[in-house]
């Protein structure tokens, strides 16, 4: 038996997307122009599949404050804050981050994924249950590969499911951690954050959401789904990324649990791995500034999900449930999302393709990713250009064929 025999299927799927001539998944920026540009392939390319949502990657204040950290501080701390000790910049992050969100508590992780691995599986043990959306991220999935509780799956977005499996659970001891999402990576839907709220207070079971899409996007002041829902009291943890709205890369974890700070020697994620160097603490720092000084961002962002979700929409593209910062555009197979994809990015548009086994439902589709700084202009050029393509693979119907049609 060969090593990687067990991923037979994957390999498969891996080789038929290389047949485009290009690997989506090594895809080469020779450089970086704006948060809404590339070059690749040696063209200037449109930038939509990169979850800058605010597009704070080239924010100058931002990145002037990693400059001034670096020279500072030095450009890392060379081991974790159980064993190099905490920086007085780590200290003041928590802090804000937990001002933020109005929370007494929050620890910062290196990045989002380690936050779910870390938390969620340390939250949950022995003689515990963890119940968790279909469509969880893979941290939350591979989180529930290290803890010792009972993992039950739910209906994606399904109260309903959810509440049928904690009544099944009856009166048996052990906590009920339920784990959600405020918007899901791949369909761009968000949760019914306050019926799911609803039914743990019913039954006594925690609530931890994940906002790593969310924060910024959703919500009066950009706290998330929590916020937006009214239920950011009722959350136990909160856990989101740095990686997405705030331009960088970390985690965190926010909650008002009285003895939320065992978890900083409980954790592993966190007690074992290298701590956020300054220059990225400094520019999380006035990233989050930014969030909360320009709410204009966010209705930039989402004036923009509006162009490119009600244009697309309007030429017959099949698209995920709901107006969101992420828009997945169904296609009918792997082979056709596939080549779609390759033709856009030889169009110079780059988005994010995503095909079974690692989408919900098996279903094939290309993911686009909106920017606040992204212009009218750009989002027009790329739905003329989708639907273009469209028309070519026959996921929309030819346009003299439509206007037969209509007559």
């Amino acid at each position: 038996m060969g090593l990687f025999d067990r991923h037979a299927g994957l390999l498969e799927a891996y080789r038929d997307v290389r047949t485009t001539g290009y690997d989506p998944f090594q895809i080469r920026m020779e450089r970086v122009l704006s948060p809404t540009k590339a070059i690749i392939n040696g063209r200037e390319t449109l930038l939509v599949g990169t979850n800058n949502y605010f597009g704070l990657t080239f924010d100058p204040s931002c990145m002037e404050a990693a400059i001034e950290a670096i020279r500072a501080e030095g450009t890392g701390t060379t081991g974790s804050r159980i064993a190099n000790g905490s920086y007085s910049e780590h200290v003041a992050l928590e802090r804000e981050i937990a001002e933020f969100y109005g929370k007494k508590h929050c620890m910062v992780f290196t990045t989002g994924y380690q936050a779910n691995l870390g938390v969620i599986s340390t939250l949950a043990g022995q003689g515990d249950f963890l119940l968790i959306d279909a469509d969880s991220h893979a941290s939350i999935y591979d989180a529930c590969k290290m803890t010792q509780a009972e993992v039950v799956r739910f209906k994606h977005n399904d109260p309903s499911s959810l509440e049928a499996r904690l009544r099944r659970l009856g009166d048996k001891p052990g906590n009920r951690v339920v784990v959600l999402e405020g918007i899901y990576s791949m369909l761009g839907d968000s949760a019914p954050l306050r019926e799911f709220v609803d039914v743990c207070k019913k039954y006594g079971a925690y609530v931890l959401i994940d906002e790593a899409h969310s924060l910024g996007a959703l919500g009066e002041h950009g706290r998330g789904l929590c916020e937006s829902t009214g239920v950011i009291d009722d959350c136990h943890f909160i856990v989101g990324t740095f990686s997405k709205t705030l331009g960088a890369i970390g985690g965190y974890c926010v909650s008002d649990d009285p003895d939320f700070d065992i978890l900083r020697v409980t954790v592993r994620a966190y007690m074992f791995t290298a701590s956020l160097p300054p220059s990225i603490v400094a520019s999380v720092r006035q990233a989050l500034r930014v969030v909360k000084a320009k709410p204009e961002l966010r209705t930039q962002l989402w004036n923009n999900v509006a162009t490119l979700y009600d244009g697309l929409k309007a030429q017959g593209f099949t698209l995920g449930p709901e107006h969101g910062p992420v828009v997945g555009v169904h296609l009918p197979d792997r082979m056709t999302a596939i080549g779609f994809w390759r033709a856009m990015l030889d169009a110079g548009i780059y988005v994010n393709v995503a095909v079974p086994p690692a989408t919900p439902n098996g279903v094939s589709l290309l993911r686009c990713s909106l920017c606040a700084v992204h212009t009218k202009e750009q989002l027009d050029h790329m739905v003329e250009v989708m639907t273009g393509i469209g028309r070519q693979f026959g996921v929309l119907p030819d346009k003299q064929l439509r206007a037969a049609g209509a007559r």
